[in-house]
């Protein structure tokens, strides 16, 4: 399977889907409902963009995902 996997373009696919979720529109929604779309939204957009931040190998047939989570003004 990992033979076919192109990783940069799966990693481009959730840098996508978290854009798209910033520019998905609210529903017309009010209060509670509302809220929680909101929270959804932050949610879904930090996990997209997080693997979408990852670097991505294929080692010993395992994907591995490497996310630097360091604040930028200690990554090297």
């Amino acid at each position: 399977m990992a033979q076919g996997l192109d990783i940069d373009a799966m990693l481009s696919r959730f840098r996508e889907r978290a854009a798209s979720v910033k520019r998905r529109p609210l529903p017309p929604v009010a209060g509670e409902e509302r809220a929680r779309f909101v929270e959804q939204a932050k949610v879904d957009f930090q996990d997209f963009a997080i693997v979408g931040d990852a670097v991505g190998t294929v080692e010993d047939g395992f994907l591995v995902l490497r996310v630097d989570l360091r604040p930028a003004d200690q990554r090297g």
